[in-house]
């Protein structure tokens, strides 16, 4: 086994293999296009909030949950059960909004 250059054969095979994915044009766009970063782009998040299609079992489950913080946080006046409503409901009242506009159809 070599430890510098590849065999000939080899680097033949790997220098044919670099040929024919340098000329596949969608993949160099890929790769050109491809950024790393740690902050989600926000055009992206909005979109796939406005296609965020929830099911009726979703929508089921966070209303009884915040049925259920709403009434534990009247009873106990924690503050830990009424955050947690506060965090809980919007999400409740946006997935109902969006499971309403998709059964109206618009």
């Amino acid at each position: 086994m070599s430890i510098g250059r590849l065999p000939e054969n080899e680097q033949r095979i790997l220098d044919e293999m670099e040929r024919a994915l340098r000329r596949d044009r969608r993949l160099d766009r890929k790769l050109r296009t491809h950024r790393v970063s740690r902050r989600p782009d926000p055009a992206r998040v909005l979109a796939r909030l406005a296609a965020y299609r929830p099911r009726v079992w979703t929508v089921a489950v966070l209303f009884a949950m915040s049925t259920g913080l709403m009434v534990a946080g009247i009873v106990t006046s924690d503050p830990g059960v009424i955050w947690a409503f506060a965090a809980i409901w919007p999400l409740t009242m946006f997935a109902g909004f969006r499971l309403m506009c998709r059964w109206c159809g618009s």
